[in-house]
């Protein structure tokens, strides 16, 4: 019973093959092979962004640090959720590429931005006062750290909001799979068609071994940023002479919406395990959406949960009570989800 991340999960056995293929025989270096092109194609057909520019990288964290570093100089300020990823789990890399840039937080429901929040933000951001950060960027992450998935009018609404005081839209997409299948909305309403300027999409958490890529939709709307995110991506350390392998990982990810089929089945997993908890009154505090939920378990719950073997982060409560993270991916077995549900079970009884 593994819910602890959708990390722990292996590769799918299409990205494994994939690599397999792509080793046999020599290639050019540095993302100069036919994989490399075939994948940055396969993507600008996906998001419907014929011009887009596309930067294969091998972790999230990278991507998401390189692209907030392109677009943010070391005196600006990056706002996001105050639980957003780049806020809590990236070990400050996003103001360490940048060189200083600060993360300002807006508030909202399951780590969701609030337009109303965002605005009030931005009405006190001090553009033009050289005693404060000046605006940067807007970063969403999708689907959040607590499970939710912003709607397609949500994010056009951020959007707007941003595009109305100059600043570009950064989305975290280490779920965007999980979104787009908990939404039936196209890559592209997701994405550039709701105003997001440049996507980092998520593969390692959704069936990869490890590649990600940077997608900026418009090259031409900031004519230097694709030159100057190569750039970033070398001296960061993520420019592969190997690149192939990346890119096998991601075609084979990405071919026969494989990719969107994996995240179908997390989110499935997740939805019967919400359901499942519901009906012993174990509510999770986000409604089910993508692959991730908390809630509170009592403690003889937890207890017996740990006796049985399920793995899963937890934050100490009250009265010997935890706050789960539990978390379903493309390897979730239904038989998990029901083995969880009756360990839950004979401990309430």
């Amino acid at each position: 019973m593994m819910f602890a991340s959708d990390n722990a999960s292996g590769a799918h056995p299409a990205v494994l093959e994939a690599l397999v293929v792509a080793n046999a025989g020599a290639a050019m270096p540095y993302g100069n092979d036919a994989a490399t092109a075939r994948v940055e194609d396969m993507i600008r057909e996906i998001f419907e962004a014929p011009r887009a520019r596309v930067l294969l990288v091998a972790t999230g964290t990278a991507a998401n640090a390189i692209t907030l570093a392109g677009l943010c100089p070391p005196w600006s300020a990056i706002y996001c959720h105050d639980i957003a990823h780049i806020e809590i789990d990236e070990c400050n890399a996003p103001e360490f590429y940048t060189g200083g840039a600060k993360l300002a937080h807006v508030a909202g429901d399951h780590a969701m931005m609030g337009p109303d929040a965002l605005e009030a933000r931005l009405a006190i951001s001090g553009p033009g006062v050289v005693h404060m950060a000046q605006p940067g960027a807007v970063s969403i992450t999708q689907a959040t750290e607590r499970g939710a998935v912003y709607p397609v009018e949500a994010i056009a609404r951020l959007a707007a909001i941003a595009n109305a005081h100059g600043l570009p839209v950064h989305m975290d997409g280490t779920r965007l799979a999980n979104a787009l299948a908990a939404t039936g909305a196209s890559p592209a309403e997701m994405t550039h068609r709701a105003g997001v300027d440049v996507l980092c999409l998520g593969a390692t958490k959704a069936g990869v071994m490890a590649a990600e890529a940077i997608v900026l939709f418009e090259p031409e709307a900031r004519p230097n940023l694709a030159w100057e995110l190569e750039l970033r991506r070398k001296r960061g350390g993520h420019l592969f002479s190997k690149m192939r392998f990346v890119a096998a990982q991601l075609e084979a990810w990405l071919s026969d919406g494989l990719w969107l089929e994996l995240a179908a089945h997390a989110n499935a997993m997740a939805s019967r395990l919400h359901d499942g908890l519901a009906g012993l009154g174990l509510v999770a505090d986000t409604p089910p959406g993508a692959n991730l939920m908390y809630l509170h378990l009592p403690g003889p719950t937890h207890a017996a949960l740990q006796a049985a073997g399920a793995v899963y982060y937890t934050h100490d409560r009250p009265f010997g009570a935890v706050e789960a993270r539990l978390v379903t991916s493309w390897s979730t077995t239904p038989a998990e989800v029901e083995t969880f549900l009756a360990t839950c079970h004979t401990a309430a009884a």
